[in-house]
């Protein structure tokens, strides 16, 4: 790749990727309650999300989903449901799945991952970004696979990184002595963040 083209869909996939989402929320969220290194695990069902959704979008395959609007549908509003249930968990569940504690270590390495997976996958925004942005950046000219895997390589570090830092961030936030009144407000405001998201999802359309 061109290093101007290189640079231009890095910076791109940096700024998505950083900006706060459901699955940041998410992450953070599970740093916050089972520690940072436990939280990875969420950390690794986002970025297989992700990957699934990328080797998807480079196949060809995203722009058939997107055209099917039953299929695009299904996924969108299978995820709506599924960040609702989080939010409202988050704000009135005493043992939600997406919520700060005190105890920490409460949820499994499998059931982290599986929500980090789920959030993600269930996202449509995702699957519309990498089969948009895709072809902006192939050069035809050049070799395809190649050009393919370093934007499939740098997606996925920026990735990693960015969703590290949210679950190592919850982690430091949850361990510095919050008291039950703050981690209260933690708890509703990521639930109302949630339900924001899936708002959000809801009014994504394909076209």
């Amino acid at each position: 790749m061109a290093l101007e083209t290189f640079l231009i869909f890095a910076l791109t996939t940096a700024v998505v990727v950083f900006t706060p989402g459901a699955a940041a929320i998410a992450v953070a969220t599970q740093g916050a309650t089972n520690g940072g290194k436990r939280a990875l695990a969420g950390v690794a069902g986002i970025a297989g999300a992700n990957v699934i959704y990328f080797v998807l979008s480079a196949t060809g395959i995203a722009s058939l989903i997107i055209a099917s609007n039953l299929l695009f549908q299904i996924i969108k509003w299978a995820g709506v449901a599924y960040l609702v249930w989080l939010g409202l968990s988050a704000i009135f569940s005493a043992q939600g799945p997406i919520r700060v504690s005190a105890e920490g270590g409460v949820s499994s390495l499998k059931r982290l991952f599986s929500q980090g997976f789920v959030i993600e996958f269930a996202n449509p925004k995702a699957l519309m970004y990498f089969a948009a942005i895709l072809p902006q950046f192939i050069d035809p000219n050049q070799p395809i696979l190649q050009q393919i895997l370093i934007m499939g390589v740098v997606t996925l570090l920026l990735d990693l990184t960015s969703y590290t830092l949210y679950a190592f961030m919850g982690d430091r936030i949850a361990h510095g002595g919050l008291k039950n009144w703050v981690v209260s407000v933690i708890n509703k405001s990521a639930g109302a963040a949630l339900l924001f998201a899936g708002f959000r999802m809801a009014s994504v359309t394909a076209k």
